[in-house]
């Protein structure tokens, strides 16, 4: 839905109509597949995974900036983007695809967040590691984090509540002099 131009619009516009002002936005929206190597994904399931998790997050942050810079009368906000320590490792062997586009969202964030900083707008990231959630089911490896906990310094794996702390964090007024940043949510990966 949220990688699809017209359903974003129609998003934002039900939102000004019935909330108002857009002062944060998170952009959280992200598939994976089942593990495998990048010569076994096919292009059709390299392509879905880009425009989910890329293009999903290009088109709700376009609306939000249209909503929240000064340049077009918005009185600034903060956006936050969740990508994924795949976006430095790479995930090979099982996650290729996810990877790339993790590191897509990485690039967006980072120069949306220079592109807007003066127009009151902070763009971040947060990567988070190997953090217990259904999406490893997914990618046909549901306990994939007990699998790979003792390779973590932390020797755990995360909680999506401490994801939440730091996207909290980074969408307050807290971390007002900070953009373009990413906080590593990976227990020391």
């Amino acid at each position: 839905m949220f990688s699809k131009e017209q359903d974003v619009k129609r998003l934002f516009e039900t939102v000004d109509a019935e909330l108002g002002c857009v002062s944060v936005l998170v952009n959280n929206a992200a598939i994976l597949k089942t593990q495998c190597r990048l010569d076994e994904i096919s292009a059709e399931r390299f392509s879905e995974i880009m425009n989910v998790n890329v293009m999903s997050c290009f088109l709700c942050s376009k609306e939000a900036v249209k909503r929240m810079s000064r340049k077009y009368g918005g009185v600034g906000g903060a956006i936050v983007n969740v990508s994924s320590g795949a976006a430095k490792s790479g995930s090979p062997n099982e996650y290729i695809d996810y990877a790339a586009s993790k590191g897509a969202m990485d690039t967006l964030t980072r120069g949306l967040a220079l592109e807007v900083a003066a127009e009151g707008i902070r763009v971040n990231g947060v990567r988070p590691g190997l953090i217990y959630t259904d999406m490893h089911a997914s990618g046909g490896e549901p306990g994939r984090v007990d699998r790979l906990k003792s390779k973590i310094p932390l020797q755990r794996g995360g909680e999506a509540k401490e994801i939440a702390e730091a996207i909290f964090w980074l969408a307050s007024d807290k971390s007002s002099f900070v953009t373009g940043s990413f906080i590593d949510a990976a227990g020391g990966l």
